[in-house]
């Protein structure tokens, strides 16, 4: 099986956060669908290793901030590569507090916030089932993509993101 091949589904960046008492959480996401229009539901897939996976699980209460292709990476990696659990990842960046949600205002184009309606176990993964109970538009700038990502930042895939994808070594013939 030619596992690559995946790379060319086309995926949207955004940081996931939500609430547990008085601690902001989040983490870094390009696993978003829309599943409905008529009362919008959206799925979204977190790995299990995730802190923000098991607050979600508790508080089932969630923004979504829709990252631009003019976003640092600094605040992707932040996200992405560190834990909640270990750092204060609101630190330093511009977010807001709405509907008793932290939500990341900083380089994004929009947001949404939702409540999880279900939960669905696949393996490594969970996917969550969202009701949108509001959103806004906060600039017309273009959302970046995961192939922009890649191709134009040069960055990487985190080991917990679903799209990971081992490296193959790479020897070289003597």
């Amino acid at each position: 099986m030619e596992i690559e091949v995946l790379n060319n589904i086309s995926y949207g960046m955004y940081i996931i956060t939500t609430r547990k008492e008085r601690k902001n959480v989040g983490c870094f996401i390009n696993t978003l669908i829309q599943i409905t229009s008529k009362d919008p539901i959206i799925a979204i897939s977190l790995n299990k290793e995730n802190y923000t996976n098991k607050i979600l699980k508790e508080t089932k209460k969630c923004s979504i901030s829709i990252l631009t292709e003019k976003a640092n990476k600094e605040l992707i990696a932040k996200f992405g590569y560190f834990s909640s659990k270990d750092i204060n990842k609101f630190e330093n960046i511009k977010w807001e507090e709405i509907d008793n949600l932290p939500i990341v205002t900083e380089d994004v184009c929009g947001y949404i916030i939702g409540n999880v309606i279900d939960i669905i176990d696949v393996n490594t993964h969970d996917i969550f089932l969202i009701k949108i109970i509001n959103t806004k538009q906060l600039t017309n700038n273009p959302p970046m993509t995961y192939k922009y990502y890649h191709e134009i930042l040069k960055g990487k895939a985190s080991k917990k993101a679903p799209t990971y994808i081992e490296e193959k070594e790479k020897f070289i013939k003597i």
